[in-house]
């Protein structure tokens, strides 16, 4: 057992805290190094953890917000199924099993201690990635496209033992690689994340050579321990109470349909914190690709929980200790089978954040920033190569936007908010790699809220194709723009235009659309701006309540 709180050393705990979360980071470089897509290794587009025995989080790299409070239900879907064993990896993405959405696949590799290797030894950790493939079948390349039902967003993996006894199962391999446009990349994206799987090993193993096993587990609990007992102190401080704060997201297969509310009650009482989310809009079977899976609205409430706390808190299982969600299966933030979920992980994921510090604003009003974008801007596309050879490219992208303005400063401009931290795709990348060209890069000037403090500005990226592409948009904020706070006014609303080929005026594309394109067209990505705090010029929340 893990000594009380009390007894702990902080100063011991600050050690292993870096300890555990350099093994994570030395696992990313290793990701990252070793991955081909322009997806993982320039806009880094991937996480890592490194995860204890009982299977709850001990550390994490400084990686995806939206990545890293999801993967514990992955973690857990595998230890339920498999019984590893030293060299195994196995491999999931199954939404509706611990995943988010399709192209998320995480894995997961246990660690043992030195010398074991008896059928009755336990792993002493796991050490997990996830990463965002650019591509895992499905209706259009990039599997972010609108469809019907997950089946039509890709390839779905259970929990499976892909690498047994340090070698890999072929006949999976060719099963995984015969449901992807580019399986040459698909393939050394995925050995990219044994090779994190191999560096995190390492390290740990040299963790517990020189600490010893035992102690380093210990040092894992205090560390899950230490943190939980500086979130209950966080969360003791906060007034008892009841607040109420709903958004929507803009529902329908192109993103035209109904909007679809996201509701909170957020209850503070003496025994901790409480996220109802049960209020939401039941799950959209229409072909809507908002719905998301319970791991995501978990992951939004550590995000959340996340930002309440000091600098340097650790983020770890015990963010959530004296913390409930509740959610009703069946909903958009609690989807079951079969419902489509490509834009719950990275829309979805935002609009949970936006009721959540929405609800934070009213129990703490001037204290909570404005909303941000409130989008990832998913952009995906695929063809073939120019050249003659018919070799098939996928890409992914997500692009940033205004961040909400604070109590304290303006939002910046043209970066990426909340529940992503990934990089921008850098354009000397794009067209050395891809048969595309970027035509334009910028700010988009005057689009963040006014207010005392105004929101930051989103940006402009325009992009000319020199081959034939099957293009997807995901995308929200288009219809109802960022709120601003305390008077602050809202930000900009987004929009995607396309012209096509051998025509001279762009046409608008709905928030959520697929399509086909031919060599010569472009289109042309504008972001949401964030929204202003402060003063008196209007920009009330989409709907606030309070009890």
């Amino acid at each position: 057992m893990a000594e009380p709180v009390e007894s702990i050393d902080p100063l011991r705990v600050e050690v292993f805290h870096h300890l555990f979360a350099a093994a994570a980071e030395e696992m990313g470089v290793a990701l990252q190094r070793s991955a081909f897509s322009v997806n993982i290794k320039e806009r880094l587009d991937f996480s890592c953890a490194i995860f204890g025995q009982d299977g709850r989080a001990v550390a994490q790299a400084a990686h995806l917000p939206v990545h890293l409070g999801a993967t514990p239900l992955s973690v857990e879907a595998v230890i339920a199924e498999h019984d590893l064993r030293p060299g195994d990896i196995a491999f999931q993405n199954d939404p509706f099993g611990g995943g988010t959405h399709l192209p998320d696949i995480t894995s997961v590799a246990p660690v043992f201690s030195p010398g074991a290797s008896g059928p009755q030894d336990r792993p002493a950790f796991y050490c997990v990635s996830r990463a965002h493939h650019a591509d895992v079948g499905g209706a259009f390349p990039g599997s972010m496209a609108p469809a019907r039902d997950v089946h039509g967003e890709g390839l779905r993996l259970p929990p499976i033992r892909m690498v047994r006894g340090g070698e890999m199962d072929e006949d999976l391999l060719r099963v995984f690689l015969a449901n992807m446009r580019v399986p040459e990349e698909r393939r050394a994206d995925l050995f990219a994340q044994i090779a994190a799987s191999h560096a995190g090993h390492a390290r740990m193993q040299a963790l517990m050579a020189e600490h010893g096993p035992s102690a380093l587990a210990a040092r894992g609990r205090d560390l899950i321990a230490w943190t939980a007992g500086l979130t209950a102190r966080r969360l003791a401080a906060l007034p008892e109470g009841a607040w109420s704060f709903e958004d929507c997201l803009e529902g329908g297969p192109d993103g035209t349909g109904a909007l679809l509310p996201v509701r909170l009650k957020l209850t503070r009482t003496r025994e901790g914190l409480t996220f109802d989310f049960r209020g939401s809009a039941s799950q959209a079977l229409d072909g809507s690709p908002v719905n998301t899976t319970r791991a995501v609205a978990v992951s939004a409430v550590v995000y959340g929980i996340r930002l309440l706390m000091p600098e340097g808190t650790p983020t770890n299982a015990g963010l959530l200790e004296g913390v409930e969600i509740l959610t009703d299966p069946g909903t958009v933030v609690d989807a079951t089978y079969p419902a489509a979920v490509a834009a719950g992980n990275v829309e979805t994921s935002q609009r949970l954040v936006d009721v959540i510090l929405g609800a934070f604003g009213e129990m703490l009003p001037g204290e909570v920033p404005a909303a941000s974008a409130g989008t990832m801007n998913n952009l995906s596309f695929g063809g073939a190569h120019l050249g003659g050879g018919g070799e098939a490219f996928t890409h992914y992208e997500t692009h940033g936007g205004g961040a909400g303005a604070g109590p304290r400063r303006g939002g910046a401009h043209a970066v990426q908010t909340h529940m992503t931290n990934t990089r921008n795709t850098p354009v000397e990348a794009l067209e050395n790699e891809l048969p595309v060209r970027v035509l334009r890069q910028t700010v988009r000037r005057g689009t963040g809220g006014d207010g005392a403090r105004a929101g930051g500005d989103g940006l402009v990226r325009r992009l000319s194709f020199l081959t034939d592409v099957r293009l997807s948009w995901l995308a929200e904020r288009q219809r109802r723009a960022p709120f601003g706070a305390d008077g602050g006014a809202p930000g900009a609303s987004g929009e995607a235009v396309v012209r096509r080929s051998g025509t001279q005026h762009d046409e608008r594309l709905t928030p959520k659309a697929a399509l086909d394109l031919q060599a010569g067209a472009e289109v042309e990505i504008r972001t949401p701006g964030g929204g202003g705090h402060g003063g008196v010029l209007g920009g009330a929340p989409p709907s606030r309540a309070s009890s």
